[in-house]
């Protein structure tokens, strides 16, 4: 099976964050920064590290960056550098390019020169922490867009010993149930009558709003 190939371009604590878990998934990773002490840190856990200027597009292209599967713009103070480098690559041709927003403003900008997907690591972050802390119920969430999240939750009490057709969450609230985790046991093929049993975990998926009232019901 081919190892997935990726660019980290930028080299703070988010892209250093990338390249860790990317190695630890065993893909094949090239790592480009413009500060020579941050390169000589992961030359050992990348497939290629090199010092450079990401707005150099001769560079980029002489490292073959169009033909990876996907390069991450990590850049994060300098949003000059951040927004150039992204149209760079949409001009090489890159197959997927995500790029690191500061804020919204900056996320529009880089949506409207082309980006694949835009990420905002900080406020996803600062999100997820803050809905976990302020409710008993989320495990975990994972947000697939800023309006869609899937969330994994405690089932409601109101939910116990009811079916999936009774619960009617998709014609009542507009959420999709993607799966159940039953003590080991994942249950995907989910069936209108499945009961739901005490101690159930819901993975749903829907808008936050959505979600926000699933998780409001009675616990």
């Amino acid at each position: 099976m081919k190892h997935k190939q990726v660019a980290v371009i930028g080299l703070g604590r988010f892209g250093m964050s990338l390249i860790r878990e990317f190695n630890r998934l065993g893909c094949e990773v090239l790592a480009i920064d413009n500060n020579d002490n941050k390169i000589n840190e992961v030359s050992d856990i990348v497939t290629h590290a090199v010092q450079a200027d990401a707005m150099d597009e001769q560079v980029l292209k002489s490292l073959g960056i169009r033909n990876l599967d996907v390069v991450i713009v990590a850049i994060g103070q300098n949003v000059q550098a951040n927004i150039l480098t992204t149209i760079i690559l949409k001009e090489l041709g890159v197959k997927k390019v995500v790029a690191k927003a500061q804020n919204s403003m900056h996320g529009k900008v880089l949506e409207k020169i082309g980006a694949d997907l835009v990420i905002y690591p900080e406020r996803e972050i600062a999100i997820k922490l803050a809905r976990t802390l302020t409710s008993q119920n989320i495990l975990d969430q994972i947000n697939l867009s800023p309006d869609y999240s899937i969330m994994e939750l405690v089932a409601p009490k109101i939910f116990v010993g009811k079916s999936l057709a009774e619960i009617g969450v998709r014609k009542k609230m507009a959420i999709t149930i993607l799966a159940i985790k039953r003590g080991d046991e994942i249950i995907v093929a989910l069936r209108a009558g499945l009961v739901i049993n005490a101690g159930d975990i819901l993975v749903a998926l829907g808008k936050n709003e959505d979600l926000q009232k699933l998780d409001e019901l009675e616990s």
